[in-house]
C-alpha cells in the first residue's frame, strides 16, 4: 500500500476485502454492489507495452461503491484510519453531496471505516445521518472529527471466517434498528 501526497491510500487491502465480500454477497444473492472506477483521461501511453504512463482525473468521483443490498439501494465509501478519531476533512465535499442526494432519493448512504489496530482490525459502519450530525457539529465550532468511542458499539464489527467485511448485517440494523442510539 502506497500513501500518495493526496493522503489517499492506493492499492488498498481494504478495498480488496470489500470487493471479495461483494462477490460473496453476489454469489449468495444478497447484494449486487460494484466498485465505481474513477474516470481518468490518458495523457501519455506506452503503445508497445499497452500501458498508460500519465493521466489525470477527468472529474471527481462519486463514492467507492454503488449497488443494491437486500433490496435496498446503497452507496458507500471505504475509508481507513489508525487513530482514535476520524477527520471529517477526509470526506470530500463532492462525496458528502452525493451521499446526501442519494439518501434524499430513498437510498442508504454510509461509510465503511477500517480502523487498523495492534490487535487486529475493527470495521465501522457509519450511517450518513451520523456524518451529517458530525459535520453540523464542526460547522458550529465543535470538533472537526468523530471519535470511534462516540459511535454506538453496534456499528463496530470484525471479519468472520466466511466474510472479510460483513457489512450486510449493518445495513439491516440501519434499516430496521433503533436510530435514537446512533451515538454512544
Amino acid at each position: 500500500m502506497t500513501k500518495h501526497k493526496s493522503g489517499a491510500l492506493k492499492g488498498s487491502l481494504f478495498e480488496a476485502m470489500i470487493n471479495e465480500t461483494n462477490e460473496l454477497y453476489r454469489e449468495q444473492g444478497l447484494a449486487l454492489v460494484q466498485k465505481i472506477p474513477t474516470p481518468i483521461v490518458p495523457v501519455k501511453q506506452d503503445h508497445k507495452r499497452h500501458v498508460i504512463t500519465l493521466a489525470f482525473f477527468e472529474q471527481k468521483s462519486t463514492v467507492d461503491y454503488i449497488g443494491a443490498a437486500c433490496g435496498f439501494p446503497v452507496c458507500f465509501d471505504a475509508k481507513e484510519c489508525i487513530y482514535k478519531s476520524y477527520p471529517l476533512r477526509n470526506i470530500p465535499q463532492h462525496q458528502i453531496r452525493y451521499m446526501d442526494d442519494f439518501q434524499k432519493q430513498g437510498g442508504i448512504a454510509f461509510l465503511l471505516v477500517r480502523r487498523k489496530g495492534n490487535t487486529g482490525d475493527t470495521f465501522y459502519y457509519v450511517p450518513f445521518r451520523l456524518i451529517q450530525k458530525f459535520l453540523a457539529r464542526a460547522q458550529n465550532g465543535g470538533r472537526k472529527s468523530f471519535t470511534f468511542s462516540e459511535l454506538d458499539e453496534r456499528w463496530a464489527f470484525t471479519k468472520t471466517d466466511q466474510v472479510p467485511v460483513p457489512y450486510i448485517e449493518m445495513i439491516a440494523l440501519d434499516v430496521f434498528g433503533n436510530h435514537s442510539t446512533d451515538i454512544a
